[in-house]
């Protein structure tokens, strides 16, 4: 197992243990480099793997999350973010959740084609389509792909309602197909922000646009008319829940409809990485924040069960949730719901019938 190079969040790049794989070296490009190089090896390259996916809606019907389809438009994910519990989902792949999430990523440029044609079948139910519930849409492959933009092109063509998760300023690129979907009450947008601090974001989320372009996001969506969102997802204790009063008043003077925090989780794999990364970027209080983490989590490092694994238990979920709800009277926001329509729904015509 090879260390991770800097700007990555993963320190480590181990096999999965759940499926036998071997441990693998953070970068295979650098093997054949070594011997030809003073110094360190060249920068770890990020690699694009194209997917052909049959369909392109995920379907879920897990009681505690407020959507039941979504879209992935990529695997994998370059922002980095130890604490993503998306990481296990890589070792479907012989790869590691470690580095390789970060490296080696899968791209679906059928998407846009897969998505039209599940929308033009006859039993077709509409509800809202989830985009960013796993990896991020608006990484930074996204602007030389354009997976994402595809997608939302056919939603607003159907007038299909929609919500967006990330941590990019990128969705901006898109304000020309989201201002006239949100001026029909179809979209809604979260912007993930967990820290303020530069230290800690730069670890934390390595190749995340920077917190404060985050916040311009918010202020230029809602600018334009678009509901949004602020997410502090996930707190971490004793790294970055002193941030969580920071965090909702920075929102509220961006002009955010709405906050919400989820405790940070650590399934399968993410858990043994998360604990190498406190190991490099926090040892002075490692052993702490997994305590903490524990305590929240019934004694165990994470509680996959429904309900609970959003919330988290005892009393450190306790104080959280309660500074939270404080932070949110004392700075006016109201977290109003969002209901996005429905009842505009058009299927998407065939290239016969778009003729008449």
């Amino acid at each position: 197992m090879g260390a991770a190079p800097p700007s990555r969040g993963a320190t480590l790049n181990q096999a999965s243990g759940r499926f036998n794989l071997p441990a693998r070296d953070a970068d295979g490009d650098w093997l054949d480099a070594r011997g030809e190089v003073d110094g360190e090896p060249p920068k770890l390259r990020t690699t694009v793997t194209v997917e052909r996916p049959r369909t392109i809606i995920s379907r879920n019907q897990s009681p505690d999350i407020g959507f039941d389809r979504s879209i992935n438009p990529y695997r994998g994910c370059e922002h980095g973010c130890i604490y993503c519990y998306a990481r296990p989902s890589h070792a479907f792949h012989d790869l590691s959740p470690g580095v390789d999430f970060e490296s080696r990523l899968f791209a679906k440029p059928d998407a846009a084609a897969l998505l039209r044609a599940e929308l033009a079948a006859r039993n077709y139910a509409v509800r809202p389509m989830a985009l960013g519930t796993n990896t991020d849409p608006y990484q930074p492959i996204e602007g030389e792909w354009r997976i994402t933009r595809g997608i939302i092109e056919v939603l607003a063509e159907c007038d299909h309602p929609l919500t967006i998760t990330t941590k990019s300023d990128r969705v901006l690129r898109d304000l020309d197909l989201l201002a006239p979907m949100a001026a029909k009450g179809l979209v809604a947008v979260a912007l993930s922000i967990t820290s303020l601090t530069p230290a800690i974001a730069r670890t934390l989320e390595p190749r995340a646009p920077r917190p404060e372009k985050r916040l311009a996001a918010v202020k230029a969506l809602r600018a334009a008319g678009v509901p949004t969102f602020v997410s502090i997802a996930p707190v971490v204790p004793a790294i970055t829940d002193h941030e969580i009063e920071h965090i909702v008043e920075a929102a509220a003077d961006a002009g955010a409809l709405g906050c919400f925090f989820i405790p940070v989780r650590l399934p399968h794999e993410v858990a043994p990485l998360f604990r190498a990364w406190l190991d490099t970027h926090f040892p002075d209080r490692a052993g702490k924040v997994m305590a903490t983490i524990r305590d929240l989590r019934g004694g165990r490092d994470n509680d996959p069960d429904f309900y609970g694994r959003m919330k988290g238990q005892g009393v450190w979920a306790d104080l959280i949730r309660t500074r939270f709800r404080l932070a949110c009277r004392k700075y006016g926001v109201t977290n109003e719901r969002i209901d996005l329509r429905t009842d505009l729904f058009r299927p998407p015509q065939g290239d016969q019938l778009s003729l008449f």
